[in-house]
């Protein structure tokens, strides 16, 4: 028996084979949890080496995964930022499950031409990064939260954010401002659901061992930014994936508004 049997979760961004969408995904089911999976439909052309060598499927290889838990499982391809997608995939969780008991949410838009200086700053790119972030956290909050207050059974609500939400960085400013907006907006959306018995809480990882940093690994500063890590290493999908699910269970029930690093000591303050 897992503790999340019967409970029915939704992950965002969940289709790279390397990243935070599918440790959460694997490690929901794992605990007893059917699982609805987005990504945006990726183009397999532009997938990584690793993934077109292990011949990887996006979101339907991570389906294929919770499957293999023994769980259900439901692919859908849909874009955070735009309202209606969203609700699409609410209201087709709905039919298929007939229940919604957590939310992850983890789509943001791939790390790329927005790391400039602000005066080098596209609004086109400042727009991306915060639409993806901040309005799809806030366009799947909202539609889940509407649903579970009308199924009052509590639930469970985990914002992927960064220590990027919680320490400015030169060249970040997209990025800063959408995770430091996500922080106020966990905090805001727990104080008004918690009389619902629902929590809502953000997951705050520091530097991380997923495809979104292998940019960052071809560049001069990896060895520097590994070294700035009192534990001495970047942390794993699979260790940030523990705390969601930890965060999603019946032990977690009294934890709300809380942003949570984990990052290997690298930003210790709130």
């Amino acid at each position: 028996m897992g503790e999340l049997d019967g409970k029915v979760a939704i992950v965002t961004g969940a289709g790279r084979m390397r990243g935070i969408g599918r440790a959460a995904a694997n490690a929901l089911a794992k605990a007893g949890a059917n699982v609805v999976v987005t990504g945006t439909g990726r183009d397999p052309a532009t997938f990584p080496a690793d993934e077109k060598a292990a011949h990887w499927g996006d979101i339907d290889s991570v389906a294929k995964e919770v499957r293999a838990h023994g769980r259900k499982a439901l692919p859908l391809v849909s874009n955070a930022n735009d309202p209606v997608q969203v609700q699409a995939v609410i209201d087709r969780t709905a039919r298929e499950f007939g229940r919604i008991d957590i939310l992850i949410n983890n789509a943001a838009a791939a790390l790329g031409a927005d790391r400039v200086p602000v005066v080098d700053l596209s609004d086109e790119l400042f727009r991306k990064v915060v639409e993806v972030k901040l309005f799809g956290t806030f366009y799947y909050s909202r539609a889940v939260a509407r649903y579970m207050i009308k199924q009052n059974q509590g639930g469970r609500i985990v914002n992927i954010s960064s220590t990027a939400g919680k320490r400015g960085a030169a060249n970040m400013a997209a990025y800063n401002a959408a995770n430091f907006a996500v922080e106020g907006f966990t905090q805001a959306l727990a104080k008004e659901l918690a009389g619902y018995k629902i929590t809502v809480n953000s997951v705050c990882p520091g530097l991380t061992d997923t495809s979104r940093m292998d940019s960052i690994k071809a560049a001069a500063n990896w060895e520097k930014r590994v070294a700035d890590i009192p534990m001495g290493r970047p942390g794993t999908d699979a260790e940030v994936a523990d705390l969601i699910e930890f965060l999603c269970s019946p032990r977690a029930a009294f934890i709300t508004g809380q942003g949570i690093n984990i990052n290997g000591g690298a930003l210790t303050e709130r």
